[in-house]
């Protein structure tokens, strides 16, 4: 499990988070919502200490995130930030297969491949896996990048907006991807979203963030509701039943 306790960050004088208290439970997915700097990603990059909190803890598996050395902690917890930028000249399958370091020190074993073609079957690349990185399309390379956090095999995942750059088809591919993952395999998975739709169909809780604090944290079918939904994000919404899923219509 993820505890984040009392945590708060600050740029300057601008306070991006503020008191957060919250508990991630084990092989769920929780959705991270809320308005443009309302914290989400800044919450993300101190639980996975690519970022230094101000004040507070965050505990993985009842463990202070800084007492982990690096290849530990990686290998219990993987992120996906919002911009990735490569520079080397890799393929796909290169550049997945850098999700296997922690366990590797680049030094594949059998089982370190196997990793690799799982994650490139999960993401649907096998067309694309020994194209360059800088041949392909935004969508395909986010997908790649996908693979890669995939093949790294934490306990933890942390997403920032991997949907950015696709289309409905593959968004959808990845959002199935991530509920086999939770269902099968028991990865905790923390997405940042924009799409609630997206939000309200796969994930099991909502954390809803505004002005750094956390507003609502909740079942999905408790957080989709008009009443919530409107006060987090400041605009009319309604909502709509179809095939036992809410769906929320912006466009009042």
């Amino acid at each position: 499990m993820i505890e984040v306790k009392e945590l708060s960050k600050q740029f300057g004088k601008k306070v991006v988070l503020d008191g957060i208290d919250v508990q991630f439970p084990k092989g769920k997915i929780t959705s991270l919502i809320g308005s443009n700097g309302a914290g989400k990603s800044t919450l993300l990059s101190v639980i996975s200490r690519l970022l230094a909190q101000d004040k507070g803890v965050v505990r993985v598996d009842e463990k202070d995130i800084h007492a982990y050395k690096n290849n530990v902690l990686s290998q219990r917890l993987s992120i996906l930030k919002q911009s990735n930028h490569v520079r080397l000249k890799l393929t796909v399958r290169e550049l997945v297969s850098f999700g296997r370091f922690p366990y590797s020190q680049d030094n594949l074993t059998a089982h370190d491949r196997q990793k690799v073609d799982t994650a490139i079957r999960f993401l649907d690349l096998q067309d694309i896996e020994n194209m360059y990185i800088d041949e392909l399309s935004g969508g395909q390379k986010q997908r790649a990048y996908m693979a890669m956090v995939v093949a790294q095999d934490t306990d933890y995942l942390l997403l920032d907006e991997p949907l950015n750059n696709l289309d409905m088809k593959h968004s959808v591919q990845i959002m199935k991807t991530l509920r086999r993952l939770a269902n099968e395999l028991g990865k905790t998975i923390i997405i940042v979203l924009h799409d609630i739709n997206f939000a309200s169909h796969y994930s099991d809780y909502i954390l809803a963030l505004k002005d750094g604090k956390v507003r609502y944290y909740d079942t999905t079918e408790r957080i989709m509701n008009e009443r919530v939904l409107e006060d987090i994000f400041g605009i009319p919404i309604s909502i709509i039943e179809f095939n036992d899923k809410k769906i929320c219509n912006y466009f009042n």
